[in-house]
């Protein structure tokens, strides 16, 4: 089978582990990325994991918010947890894995959500969610002949006009403004690296990872954003044999408002 990677906002660990079992038992990934946690350290259920075959767990977690883990059948190595904007959230570390004969050095992100109000000088959250991406510069797609990088998480912005279901409606709503796609797409090209969803669809076909709660059918109405994303560095897209959005989690039992993403490498 093909070496896989899969991205998660699970938005409680603890209270969703049920879905995050199923997601396990039916997908098998190789390595889960898991974003908002919200689980401090010493409460992550890591035997849960465990018993289903990933005897490997890292995680950077608080109480109540935040938080990341990656979860792997294959040992792992915390490389960092680095603390962005001089805070102290939880909302990234970094391992390494070797995969496909290289050393793989992945990291797992959850960029702040910003709040409702896409003013910087009257909404702090949104200065937030801007100085974070502008220091995410500083994160690049580090790669040599023994080594590749993957960047993976709920990064909070949909960047492309046909990441959101309305890109005229959208404009000037938190996660799709105008400051936040086009430092986004820079903060992605400075540090080299490739958007994985986009290698595979094209631009101009819609792709969604995230449903709001707020809608009463969510499925009906279709209102989505593509909020969860999949970068590597560019010596390993060759190796990509797909990218699976499992929609269908969504209408799971007491799901999460992401669905996972699945990318498959052709390695062992």
């Amino acid at each position: 089978m093909p070496f896989s990677i899969a991205t998660w906002n699970i938005n409680s660990v603890r209270l969703r582990l049920p879905i995050v079992e199923r997601l396990l038992a039916e997908q098998s990934p190789d390595v889960l990325c898991l974003q908002e946690t919200k689980c401090p350290d010493e409460l992550f259920p890591a035997e849960a994991f465990h018993k289903l075959g990933y005897e490997h767990v890292a995680f950077a977690g608080q109480k109540g918010y935040h938080g990341v883990a990656t979860i792997a059948r294959r040992p792992l190595e915390v490389f960092e947890r680095r603390r962005f904007c001089k805070m102290e959230d939880s909302r990234h570390i970094s391992t390494r894995i070797e995969a496909g004969g290289k050393s793989i050095l992945l990291h797992n992100f959850y960029v702040p959500a910003g709040g409702d109000e896409p003013d910087p000088e009257r909404n702090w959250k949104f200065r937030h969610k801007l100085d974070f991406v502008q220091e995410m510069n500083e994160v690049r797609a580090e790669w040599s002949d023994s080594s590749a990088s993957v960047l993976v998480g709920d990064l909070n912005i949909a960047p492309l006009e046909n990441d959101v279901w309305s890109h005229k409606q959208l404009l000037k709503v938190v996660s799709h403004t105008p400051v936040e796609t086009e430092n986004f797409e820079a903060m992605r090209k400075a540090g080299n690296w490739v958007d994985l969803m986009r290698h595979v669809v094209p631009a101009d076909q819609k792709i969604y990872t995230w449903w709001s709660y707020r809608a009463a059918d969510w499925e009906l109405s279709d209102r989505g954003r593509r909020l969860d994303h999949i970068w590597s560095s560019q010596n390993i897209v060759g190796d990509l044999k797909g990218i699976e959005v499992l929609r269908a989690a969504r209408g799971w039992e007491r799901p999460s408002d992401h669905v996972p993403v699945i990318a498959r490498f052709g390695w062992e």
